[in-house]
């Protein structure tokens, strides 16, 4: 029997809570974790959530609305969704910023003045879309676009279906970056990551 850790819920021969540190921010992160993904040793949503005491994490297929993924009242027009469209349509592809807003047709629109969260959906590719498809009331939120200036950490651990796809963890902590939050931020947890991943690699040697 594999003995787990109790906070992260990993093998202990992968648990890397001991480099766990309380990142605060300004934007509250909503992680929407699709059920087949917690049980994935190198899933990510859980360590992010454990880094970031403004963030709540909810492992489901469908919410009637924000505010119920949420669990408190807010205003849907105040949060953003990382979109998992086929990119920017009609805009330059080579935007030197990392994050770009889109509209429902995914052309770029200017970025809202603030925000109070960004929400996240967790999973293999297709469980993200089943996560998007699922949920009508994303439909409601800012869209955003990433484009990552690096590839993922994951490399030949796990394969991505695009090379623009990052980790969970990757994608909140260049989004956060890139609306504003600390550089640190951003450094502290794909290191938090990468220490999970070498634990892996050790582990396959």
């Amino acid at each position: 029997m594999i003995t787990k850790c109790l906070q992260c819920l990993k093998p202990e021969n992968l648990c890397v809570c001991a480099s766990l540190s309380r990142l605060e921010t300004q934007l509250h992160v909503l992680i929407l974790q699709h059920p087949q993904e917690p049980n994935e040793p190198l899933s990510s949503a859980r360590l992010a959530h454990l880094a970031l005491p403004q963030s709540t994490l909810k492992i489901g297929l469908s919410w009637p609305n924000l505010q119920k993924a949420l669990g408190r009242e807010t205003q849907s027009s105040k949060w953003a969704v990382l979109y998992l469209g086929s990119g920017i349509q009609g805009g330059s592809p080579n935007t030197p910023h990392p994050v770009e807003f889109v509209s429902k047709r995914g052309t770029p629109v200017p970025a809202p003045e603030a925000l109070e969260g960004i929400v996240i959906l967790d999973g293999t590719w297709s469980q993200a879309k089943a996560l998007w498809w699922r949920n009508a009331w994303l439909l409601k939120l800012k869209r955003m676009i990433l484009q990552p200036a690096q590839p993922s950490l994951y490399r030949e651990l796990r394969k991505e279906p695009r090379k623009e796809c990052l980790s969970t963890i990757e994608s909140i902590a260049e989004t956060l970056v890139a609306l504003g939050e600390p550089v640190e931020t951003g450094e502290k947890l794909k290191s938090l990551f990468s220490s999970l991943l070498e634990k892996k690699r050790k582990k396959k040697k």
